[in-house]
Formats: structure tokens, sequence, C-alpha cells
């Protein structure tokens, strides 16, 4: 066996290394020459700006495979049926719906995390803190609606109105992210939980006003189930696959109720334990104890794997170091990449593949849906969050973050325009079963955003100044958003 060849360690666990290894590491034979390749994959990984730029490139596939002599093969594959079967169950979609109806549940489960975690932890925990973004954010859903009703108002199309209400936070931070050292940390810490905030918003707009009908027998068995959930944590339970395997059948249930069945991921992860099994301080004495039992039971010539007591007291530390931390808080970071990476840049390949060829730009253009979502983003965000912030600041309900003046809010109200991902998955909604609005709404999306993402940077590039805190580099990290 090739696990033969690794080399051992000539000494206890204080001792020094041999061949500059970092002292008492075990490494296989080609470890080091894979750690030299992997570690600046890693890095850019977990880059603020690389969450963003995998969701571009996607967008751009998109549009290249929908305005390409790929065409028919994409529209094939997006409407491709899939489906599930055990016995007489089946459960058949096409994989268009398997992704928005599917694996953005994960997507919002990820969001209902963060939900929490800054209502329990975060700027939303705090009142003082918490009223400025909280206001900011009604500003800007209440005043794109607006705009949008304005321009649609007494026709069916006024069905979009949420479309321009949401802001994607993967986008909006990277941007931010390439204003390296010239945006405060307080004015970022205002845009996260605006979007959060905002992000709670298109939640209830989803939950009320798009769902179409209600099954009453099958939303009751949700609600039991939900119940469930609210009574694995009231016991205390920590392991996360009871509530992964709930979360699913509440999936289904909500599905067949008539709500969408993506607001599964946000009840669920509302569920989630954030209480630690141990605090720091009683993690610490565990530690020290197993500790000193390890160091008594270490043998200097002996493998782990023939020394019960050194392997129990690993695998003790190992549950010891998962139970110092809340569940929410393991879930959120195990899921924020898979999400960041996986979900969202799938979820923009299957939806924002708009034909433009042959597309008559001044029509397109003067259409009120495209209009009323384009405007909805940039102007109205703009003013809406602007307005909403000197308001607040001018009643005293609220104060501007650390470092912040009131000349940046506007630059972050633009970069709030940027609603990609929420406003594509609204217009899915709104739209569905008239497909020639929805690639409106959807151009209207995608312009607007553009427009609002170049916007905010050089609004921000231009009134900004260097400042010890703002963002230190572009490889900082930051939430791997959505």
């Amino acid at each position: 066996m090739t696990d033969n060849q690794h080399s051992k360690p000539t000494t206890g666990p204080t001792g020094e290394g041999e061949n500059g290894n970092e002292e008492g590491v075990i490494l296989a034979p080609w470890e080091r020459a894979f750690d030299r390749l992997l570690t600046p994959f890693e890095e850019f990984i977990h880059r603020q700006t690389t969450g963003g730029m995998v969701l571009m490139g996607t967008t751009l596939l998109a549009l290249l495979l929908a305005n390409s002599a790929l065409a028919p093969a994409y529209q094939h594959l997006i409407h491709l049926p899939a489906s599930l079967q055990f016995g007489d169950w089946g459960l058949e979609k096409t994989l268009h719906h398997w992704v928005n109806d599917g694996l953005m549940a994960l997507f919002f489960f990820v969001v209902g995390m963060e939900l929490k975690r800054e209502i329990l932890v975060g700027e939303l925990a705090q009142p003082r803190h918490a009223m400025l973004p909280i206001v900011a954010a009604a500003g800007g859903m209440l005043v794109p609606a607006l705009i949008y009703t304005l321009l649609n108002g007494g026709t069916p199309e006024v069905r979009g109105w949420g479309i321009p209400m949401a802001t994607d936070i993967a986008f909006s931070l990277g941007v931010v992210a390439l204003l390296a050292g010239r945006v405060p940390r307080g004015l970022i810490t205002f845009l996260v939980a605006l979007a959060i905030v905002d992000d709670l918003g298109a939640v209830l707009v989803i939950a009320l006003f798009y769902t179409e009908h209600i099954a009453l027998d099958w939303l009751g068995w949700a609600a039991a189930v939900v119940g469930l959930l609210v009574v694995f944590n009231l016991a205390g339970i920590r392991r996360t696959m009871p509530y992964f395997l709930v979360a699913v059948v509440l999936w289904y249930l909500l599905l067949e109720s008539g709500i969408h069945a993506t607001l599964a991921g946000v009840i669920g992860a509302f569920t989630v334990p954030a209480r630690p099994r141990y605090d720091p301080a009683a993690f610490s004495r565990r530690v020290r104890a197993l500790m000193a039992r390890f160091d008594r039971s270490y043998r200097p010539d002996a493998s782990i794997m023939t020394n019960d007591e050194l392997r129990t007291i690993a695998q003790a530390l190992g549950n010891g170091a998962l139970q110092v931390q809340a569940p929410l808080q393991r879930l959120e970071h195990l899921w924020s990449l898979p999400v960041a990476f996986l979900v969202v840049p799938v979820f923009a390949l299957f939806n924002a593949g708009i034909p433009l060829q042959g597309s008559d730009w001044n029509a397109l253009l003067r259409d009120p849906v495209a209009l009323g979502v384009g405007l909805g983003l940039v102007i109205g965000k703009l003013i809406g969050i602007t307005a909403a912030v000197w308001l607040a600041l001018r009643l005293g309900i609220g104060e501007l973050p650390k470092g912040t003046r009131f000349r940046q809010i506007p630059g972050v109200a633009l970069l709030a325009g940027i609603g990609f991902t929420m406003s594509i998955f609204i217009a899915e909604l709104a739209f569905r079963a008239d497909p020639e609005t929805l690639v409106l709404a959807k151009t209207g999306v995608l312009f607007g955003s553009l427009i609002a993402g170049v916007g905010g940077f050089l609004w921000l590039r231009l009134t900004a100044e260097p400042t010890p805190e703002g963002v230190p580099d572009a490889s900082a990290q930051g939430p791997a958003g959505h």
C-alpha cells in the first residue's frame, strides 16, 4: 500500500520535525507538491470577488448559448424532463423547474441562516444599528415597486411589481471589493445588512403575493412538520441530519400546497439551533483535560492506529470542536461556498439565457415591463434608499456607520440596484406563464443591474477616500453570498 510510504515523525507532540516539515506533520509522498498547486486555488475560491466573477461568467455563457447556433440545444437542455420515482410515487419536472424549485431551496436555506445570524448576533441585533439598514431597505423596496406599478398599472403585467425590489448581495459586494481601501468597513456592513433585510422582504413578497393557490390539507401537514423542527430545536438536537431530512419533507409538502417550495429553505434555516453545546470556557476546560490525557497516552514509536486510547481522545477532541460551534454557524459555513459556486451559477445558466438577436431595441427600451424593471432597479433604489437614510438621520432614528459619510450612501443605493438572482427568480414566478413578458422582465433586470453596478462603482470611486478602515485587499474574505 502506498500509505506505508508516509514519513514518520521522529519526535513527540512537542518535538521538531525533519526535512523542513512543520513539526509532527506526516506528509504523503506527493502531498507537498499538491499543496503548492491547491493553495493558490483555495485562496482564489475564498476571495470576496470570486463568487461574483463566477456568477458573471455563467451569465455571459447563458447569453452566449441563447444567442448562438447552440440555442436550440440550450433550450432543449433547459426543458429536458427529469423525474424521481419510488414505486408508485413519482415527481417529474423539467430541469429548469428542478433548478428553480429544488436547487434554489439551498440558496434560500443560506439566506435564512444569514438572516437568523444577523438578527441574533449581527448588525440587526442592536436596534440602534439595525434601524438605518431596515429603513433604507424599506425605501429601497417601496420606491422601485411604485415606479414599476406606475408604468404598468391597469395591465396584467403589473404582477411583476416585486421584480425590481431585490438586491443581489454577491454582485454588490463583488463591486465593493474592487474599491479596495477606499470604502470604510462600516459602509460594507451597512450594505450587507441592507441586502439581508431586502432578502427578508423578498421572501415575504414571494410567500404573500406570488402564491396562486393554496391546498389547505397539504399546508396543514407542512405546519405539522415545521412544528417537528421546532421540537427538535427545543429538545436540544444539534445534529444537522435530522433537520435536513425533515426539511426535504417540508419542501415536498410546500410544493404540493401551492406555496413556493423554496421557502422551505428559509423556514428550515430558522429552526436550526443557534446554541452550541459548550460555551468557550467549558470547551477550554474540556480540551485541557483531554490534552493532558492525550500526552499521557502518547507512545513515541507507536502509530495512533494501534493506540485505542489515543484515538478515542482525538475523536473526543474533534467532537468537542464541533460542539463549541452552533449548528447554525457550522451549516452556514458548510453551505456558503456550494451555494455561491454551484447553486447560484447553475440558476444563472438556466435563467439568464435571454435571446437578444433580432430584438427591436427601440421598442424594447420603451416597453413598460423592461422600463419599469430597469428604472426601478436604478432610479428606484437610488431615490428610495438615499431618501430613506436622509429621513432617518433627520428624525434621529438611525446613525451612519463609523467612517461613513452621507455622500457615499447614493453609491451604496446604486449597488443595491444590482437585483439579478432574486429579481430573475421573482420574474420567473410572476411571468412563468407568459414567456414573452418574462424575456422583457429579464432584459430589464440585466440592463438595470449592469447600469446600477457601473454607476455605484463610479460614484463610490469618485466620492470615497482612502481609509485605514477600508477593505484591505481584493482577496479579503466575505460572505459567499448570493
